[in-house]
């Protein structure tokens, strides 16, 4: 289903944003899309004074940096006059000194900016990957970062005693981030809490089964959702 938003030049279209982005990190899916382009290219300014909506701006920028160098055609949104990719053209790279040639433009029309490696990375990664072998150099690990609903038993639940005990769950490669408070009803409020972890050594169901939903956690804690997983 598609998202909507209203117009982004007022602060009700911004206001709109920032709460889709409060547990989000991208318009749509786990990872940047042609949907934070366009939603990118209708915002005429920094969203000065919505935290989660600048979060995401100064991500999506430091992406569109050194991914775009051509001009687009421009995007309606909500009633706002054509983008025309202007703030895009802000952050872009200089273009190439030659045009491309028209025989190339079909194969720019598939391009996915945020897709696979091509094939010469991935040659480039296998090589690397074979000279750490031959040396007998371990590989190094990646990391994650998870956003994480975390919900209490009841409107009477200490919410500073249950943060505490999420935060005292210490685990090899795990690394607590920043939190909120999010009212869900009745009285009721979740803790909205990012993490960052090492793949390799955090199994992110041991940590919620184990760990926030057994023992001292699960004084205060009724479940735990992953609402975001973003590879770093």
């Amino acid at each position: 289903m598609a998202v909507s938003f209203g117009d982004l030049s007022t602060p009700a279209g911004l206001k709109q944003l920032d709460e889709y982005l409060l547990t989000r990190s991208y318009i749509s899916g786990f990872q940047a899309s042609r949907d934070d382009l366009t939603v990118y290219s209708a915002l005429k300014t920094f969203p000065k004074g919505y935290t989660n909506a600048a979060r995401w701006y100064t991500h999506i920028k430091a992406l569109l940096g050194s991914a775009f160098a051509a001009p687009g055609v421009g995007v309606v949104i909500g009633g706002a006059a054509p983008a025309a990719a202007a703030s895009v053209a802000a952050v872009a790279t200089p273009p190439a000194a030659e045009a491309k040639p028209a025989e190339d433009e079909e194969d720019d029309d598939d391009l996915d900016l945020f897709g696979e490696a091509t094939e010469e990375e991935k040659a480039a990664a296998a090589e690397r990957e074979a000279k750490a072998a031959a040396s007998g150099k371990k590989k190094e690990s990646g990391k994650s970062s998870v956003l994480l609903d975390v919900k209490p038993w009841d409107d009477e639940t200490d919410m500073a005693k249950l943060e505490a005990a999420v935060r005292k769950v210490e685990m090899d490669g795990l690394l607590w981030g920043a939190s909120k408070l999010v009212p869900v009803g009745y009285g009721i409020k979740k803790l909205t809490i990012m993490m960052t972890i090492v793949d390799d050594l955090v199994s992110l169901d041991e940590l919620i089964e184990d760990h926030l939903q057994a023992g001292e956690c699960a004084e205060f804690i009724q479940s735990c959702d992953i609402v975001a997983f973003n590879k770093i």
